[in-house]
């Protein structure tokens, strides 16, 4: 993603920092608790620039369930539209909070691809810790990607009723079939245009 910078050649300006400050951009790769606590004071930046829109770039194969729900509650939080944007590859995790971008602000790279699938744990001990655990896991399961299926504006069990078609297996995605799904609203990546200009008039 482009931030284009337009100054008036009038204006002799040494740093752009003593004009503004630079619309924020945002990258997600990974979903932990240290990325969570990175992003939610990115987030704080963002919304401190007075820029329009707060763009979240995405790259990434996933990662905690948990971290993801904190992501989520965060953008949840977050006044201004928020645009994600999907350059190459958004999995697992990256693909859901992709798609909690607000509707109309979700742009996706023509040949970048979406990833979904039941969510994943590795869990161990007792026997009965196993099953409430595994229990527990699809209880969280069902309830993001109601949520999602919800904030996409599709019936509630709209995403569970499309991985139980593909099988519960990893469910790849194209940027066209995203956006037939209403996953992705633009099949490009935008860009922040500023401009800087001096108006000069005689009364």
């Amino acid at each position: 993603m482009k931030s284009l910078l337009k100054v008036d050649p009038r204006l002799q300006i040494v740093k752009m920092e003593e004009v503004l400050k630079e619309p924020k951009i945002i990258r997600v790769n990974k979903f932990n608790e240290e990325s969570l606590e990175e992003f939610e004071e990115d987030l704080n930046d963002a919304q401190n620039t007075g820029q329009p829109v707060v763009p979240i770039i995405l790259d990434s194969f996933g990662g905690g369930a948990y971290s993801l729900l904190g992501f989520i509650a965060a953008i949840e939080q977050v006044e201004k539209p928020v645009a994600t944007i999907l350059t190459s590859k958004a999995m697992s995790c990256g693909a859901i909070l992709f798609s909690f971008g607000t509707d109309g602000y979700r742009f996706m790279h023509p040949d970048a691809t979406l990833m979904i699938h039941d969510a994943a744990a590795g869990v161990f001990g007792k026997i009965k810790d196993i099953k409430n655990d595994t229990k527990h896991l699809s209880k969280m399961n069902k309830k993001v990607y109601r949520k999602m299926s919800k904030h996409l504006g599709h019936p509630s069990n709209y995403i569970l009723d499309l991985i139980k078609e593909h099988s519960h297996v990893d469910w790849f995605l194209s940027a066209k079939q995203a956006k037939k799904r209403n996953i992705a609203n633009h099949l490009r990546i935008p860009h922040f245009e500023v401009e800087i200009n001096l108006s000069v008039k005689f009364i």
